[in-house]
């Protein structure tokens, strides 16, 4: 599909993790897509329609279409980009279940990846859910990107009203965080 090992060019799904129509990690994800490096591009992915994990339901008939198509992204892709909210000092439900479907056996595709994380929230800016996140991560082996952080703050004006990131400083570190996630994808 979409992944080509050594080609030096770097394919990154960019994992939404919110479901709201307004999403402020969304508008993250869209500034990746607007200042990613030359060599990369950055394919955005919503989580709606992804059912509740159950094994039960896994053993019996596979794996729900959803499902398929999402973990033939993540294979597909060379790195992933995880834009996470924080509800009550973790990732959203949707996310952790989702992340439960791409780490199932066989092949879990999201196994060893590149991972870059990025989120918008009150007034920690996410840093708590990211850390919850890298935690979940190692497990798979993820290679983390450490930094530089992008935590940005939704009150205030990083966000017009559309929204769209607007605050340079957060452009900025998305710029740098994806130049770190590319030479990470490369080594592969």
């Amino acid at each position: 599909m979409w992944r080509n090992p050594g080609s030096g060019h770097v394919k990154v799904l960019a994992i939404n993790g919110s479901l709201r129509a307004g999403s402020f990690n969304r508008a993250l994800l869209r500034a990746a897509q607007r200042v990613a490096p030359a060599g990369m591009d950055v394919h955005i992915v919503d989580l709606h329609g992804i059912p509740l994990y159950n094994r039960d339901e896994e053993r019996e008939s596979g794996f729900p279409h959803s499902v398929v198509e999402l973990r033939q992204a993540v294979q597909a892709a060379d790195a992933l980009l995880v834009a996470t909210p924080e509800y009550n000092y973790s990732i959203p439900g949707v996310l952790k279940n989702a992340w439960d479907w791409m780490s199932r056996p066989p092949d879990a595709p999201i196994n060893d990846m590149p991972l870059a994380i990025v989120g918008a929230g009150g007034r920690s800016g996410t840093i708590r859910a990211q850390l919850h996140l890298h935690d979940i991560a190692i497990h798979n082996r993820l290679r983390i990107i450490p930094t530089p952080q992008v935590a940005v703050q939704v009150s205030g004006d990083a966000f017009d009203e559309t929204p769209e990131l607007v605050d340079e400083r957060a452009v900025d570190q998305i710029s740098r965080l994806l130049v770190a996630l590319q030479i990470e994808a490369q080594r592969s």
